[in-house]
């Protein structure tokens, strides 16, 4: 049976608007594997915690995408939550990303149906720019747990490979059939593996270029050479 998301007990009377915005994303989960991200969704969850139509305009003013929104920055937080009590720091760089997209994709597993509603809606012309930020946002999260302190253009490189990787995956296991999905995990360890490879020659390409001449160290040395 569907686990419902639906508060048992709510007391709807003393809640502003934006404090029903949770309320309203729980309840609307419940309704995305059959009405996906629209407007008869919301009203569904508004008429599920006893608010009216107007009431969760109020609370979601830019409509269904805007839960959308929310439930990304929901689920990063879990992300988040559960990644900060491993020991990722006892594990290798690879284990760690691996760790973090297996443990969103636990997530994901959940309620499958709601994830592939979610992905058809952002596979949408007028939405693609929402999936790029949202995937990003999970990227961020995950580099972010791996103890990833880069500053420089390494930052967006990391997080721009790693957003790849996760939605190769996602789009992979959508359509899994095998045994546990255990063809996904394998085409996961593939792509982390691909990761590492560019992060390896990445490295080795700045060792090289820390041994090519310099001009401006040479043209300091001639300058104390006079």
């Amino acid at each position: 049976m569907t686990q419902k998301h639906t508060p048992d007990t709510l007391d709807i009377k003393d809640l502003t608007p934006l404090e029903l915005r949770g309320p309203l994303l729980l309840a609307m989960l419940d309704h995305i594997p059959f009405d996906g991200w629209t407007l008869a969704s919301l009203n569904a969850a508004a008429l599920d915690i006893g608010v009216t139509r107007e009431i969760a305009e109020l609370a979601y003013p830019s409509g269904p995408l805007e839960v959308l929104d929310s439930y990304f920055e929901v689920m990063n937080d879990r992300l988040k939550s559960e990644l900060n009590v491993e020991d990722l720091p006892a594990m290798k760089i690879r284990d760690r990303i691996t760790r973090a997209v297996r443990l969103r994709m636990d997530h994901n597993g959940e309620n499958k149906e709601l994830t592939r509603r979610t992905f058809a809606t952002l596979a949408l012309p007028q939405n693609v720019k929402r999936g790029l930020s949202a995937m990003w946002a999970t990227a961020d999260t995950m580099w972010v747990a791996a103890g990833d302190t880069s500053t420089d253009h390494n930052w967006y490189t990391k997080r721009m490979i790693l957003s790849g990787v996760y939605s190769s995956v996602l789009v992979y296991w959508l359509s899994d059939e095998s045994e546990n999905y255990q063809d996904t995990w394998d085409f996961l360890d593939r792509r982390i593996e691909d990761v590492m490879k560019i992060e390896t020659a990445k490295y080795k390409m700045r060792q090289n270029t820390a041994r090519l001449p310099s001009l401006p160290r040479f043209l300091g040395r001639l300058r104390y050479t006079r």
